[in-house]
């Protein structure tokens, strides 16, 4: 009997590198990178099949990150954080057979380019206030929501928690068991829509070796990092992914 896996070169060639950008972007740089891994791998495999694949290697990847992080999150915000986030996966699972994967893609790229042209032009002062609460519920159902299709949640909820101002750590740990609650109530519409099937599952535990090196890498970087250098690199992923999902949508 074969072993019903992935035996494409050129699938491990791109998965390989997104497995461990996603591990470093969960433990060291909030969901800055992390949003690229699906559009990496979906150069050799449908979206639907990437997101799937990456299921288990997210779990891991999030039992991890909170373990390293578990006296850093913020408790208060998560409350407010994570209704919200499962109100947009709840959306996704019962718009996913009905939406168009480059739709959603174009949409989140936009506003995540949106977001940190407005960050750039009009810098806050250290005297803003916080984002309004409405807008932050807004945010964070939208990450719930490109989570559920794509795994790209990072861009809409970092638009929300960065004008927070957090630490480092305290950023890092808060949205690490964010998306710990959302990518496990991810499991059971992903079963009940096909797509956790027995080729993905094994060919996920071939990459799943890889997500304690990308989150022990990412660790080590959150806890020496400096708050400045810290945004400066989350700017640049949310920028790369920005664009990296926005020409996905458009071509």
């Amino acid at each position: 009997m074969t072993f019903p896996l992935i035996t494409d070169p050129f699938f491990y060639a791109v998965a390989v590198p997104a497995v461990l950008l996603l591990g470093v972007s969960k433990s060291g740089f909030g969901a800055g990178f992390g949003s690229l891994a699906v559009p990496m791998m979906a150069l050799a495999v449908t979206v639907p099949q990437a997101a799937a694949i990456l299921m288990p290697v997210l779990l891991l990847m999030d039992l991890l990150g909170m373990a390293a992080f578990r006296k850093d999150f913020d408790l208060k915000l998560l409350k407010f954080l994570v209704p919200f986030g499962l109100v947009g996966t709840l959306v996704g699972a019962l718009l996913f057979s009905l939406l168009d994967g480059k739709v959603v893609a174009s949409i989140v790229g936009f506003f995540t380019l949106l977001f940190l042209a407005q960050r750039l032009l009009f810098p806050p002062r250290p005297d803003s206030p916080p984002p309004p609460k409405w807008l932050g519920a807004l945010l964070t159902a939208t990450s719930g929501f490109t989570s559920f299709v794509a795994h790209a949640g990072g861009p809409p909820i970092s638009a929300y928690v960065i004008p927070l101002r957090l630490s480092p750590l305290k950023f890092t740990a808060t949205l690490a068991f964010f998306f710990f609650v959302i990518n496990l109530s991810k499991w059971i519409p992903y079963a009940w829509l096909g797509l956790l099937d027995l080729r993905n599952m094994a060919t996920s535990l071939v990459l799943l070796p890889l997500a304690p090196v990308g989150v022990w890498a990412g660790v080590r970087m959150a806890r020496r990092i400096s708050q400045v250098l810290f945004y400066r690199v989350l700017y640049g992923g949310m920028f790369l992914t920005g664009c990296k999902l926005l020409w996905d949508g458009l071509r």
